[in-house]
Formats: structure tokens, sequence, C-alpha cells
């Protein structure tokens, strides 16, 4: 049981320090990132670990 905590700490860590590089990337008033190709690969890894923890989540709850 204490292994499946590990890698949950770690993604939703990753997931806030993304998060909160996309937001400081984007420019509101332009509405774009200022790189681009680097905010698609952050979009990306974002995603993934959102995934990973909602079905870790739904996992949980099943049990």
């Amino acid at each position: 049981m204490e292994n499946k905590k590990a890698p949950v700490f770690t993604f939703s860590i990753l997931a806030i320090i993304l998060g909160v590089t996309l937001y400081k990337q984007f420019d509101f008033k332009n509405l774009t990132f200022e790189k681009p190709a680097l905010a698609v690969v952050y979009i990306i890894v974002f995603l993934f670990y959102v995934f990973v923890l909602i079905k870790n989540f739904t996992k949980r709850s099943e049990k």
C-alpha cells in the first residue's frame, strides 16, 4: 500500500509544477504562448499526469 502513495504524490507535484509553468508562459493579452513548441510538450505531459491521477483515484474509489 505504501508503494502506491509515492507515485501519486510525485505525479501530483509534477502536475502542479507544469500547470503553473503553463499559466506563467501564457500571454492572456494576445492569447498565445511565449514558446509554443515547448508549451505543446508541457500540455501533453500535464494531461498524461492528470490522466494517471484520475485513473488512480477511480481505482481507489472502487475499493
